[in-house]
């Protein structure tokens, strides 16, 4: 009797961390920066109304999104507009380097 209760437990905890080590893994996957899309920004205007600048390649596309629809508003291209790095750590420490800053 004892024993089937600790193979329930030990199968309990087994689902629980392989949860976790899922959603680890799924977190990592999604944090990546070399994406074909990357999100700039939103800003929205009223419930499910807003304007978007999403980020694909080298252009940076303005969309106009609503509950029933997305439209293309402007397309930028790489030299038309400063984008924000995209690089987390990695990309601020490279963009100091090559601004001459030493960095340990």
């Amino acid at each position: 009797m004892i024993g089937t209760y600790m193979q329930m437990a030990a199968a309990l905890i087994f689902v629980v961390l392989l949860i976790f080590a899922a959603t680890f893994v799924l977190k990592k996957r999604q944090n990546r920066t070399d994406r074909l899309m990357n999100i700039i920004g939103y800003q929205s205007f009223g419930p499910k109304k807003g304007v978007a600048a999403l980020k694909v390649g080298g252009e940076v596309l303005m969309l106009s999104i609503t509950s029933s629809d997305i439209r293309l508003l402007k397309v930028f291209k790489k030299d038309e507009i400063d984008t924000p790095h995209d690089g987390g750590v990695r990309g601020k420490l490279e963009e100091l380097k090559n601004a001459g800053v030493q960095v340990n």
